[in-house]
């Protein structure tokens, strides 16, 4: 077996753009670094010949999905309510591009089988165990993700 330090060089930058593109820019580095830490501790465990970036992937998407949970469960303290709410490209630290808002119109199903076939570089067989689907949904859903967002991402 590669070292985990190996695994967290070859994989790491494209586990980040799946983190990127699921969660968007502002939390996918947290999802990346729980990723590789709960990794970490299975690691020892995964059996040889095992697809690591199909494994990795599988992980990002679990903790994608706390990420959203906790995002729903935790209040955003403020001093004083705005009035009017800014603009997400006028936060400080915002990383909101043109990009990020066209994929965020596409449902989740296609911006995660986007993201994991286009992205990450996986089959769509892989896909489908990630996603809980068939083979020809997970493509499906990949064709009609890339379409939708092309469609948008011409409009914004």
């Amino acid at each position: 077996m590669k070292p985990f330090e190996q695994i967290v060089a070859d994989h790491g930058p494209t586990i980040l753009r799946v983190c990127r593109a699921v969660l968007g820019p502002n939390d996918a580095d947290d999802a990346w670094s729980e990723t590789f830490l709960a990794a970490l501790r299975a690691y020892p465990d995964l059996g040889p010949g095992s697809n690591i970036e199909a494994w990795l992937v599988t992980i990002a998407k679990r903790k994608a999905i706390d990420q959203h949970r906790a995002r729903g469960r935790n209040p955003v303290p403020v001093a004083q309510p705005p009035e009017e709410p800014a603009p997400a490209q006028d936060l400080p630290g915002s990383q909101e591009t043109e990009l990020w808002e066209a994929l965020r119109e596409l449902p989740d199903k296609q911006r995660e089988a986007v993201a994991y076939h286009y992205l990450a570089g996986l089959p769509y067989a892989q896909v489908a165990k990630i996603l809980g689907n068939s083979e020809a949904a997970a493509r499906r859903a990949a064709a009609d993700g890339i379409k939708k967002f092309r469609a948008i991402y011409k409009g914004v």
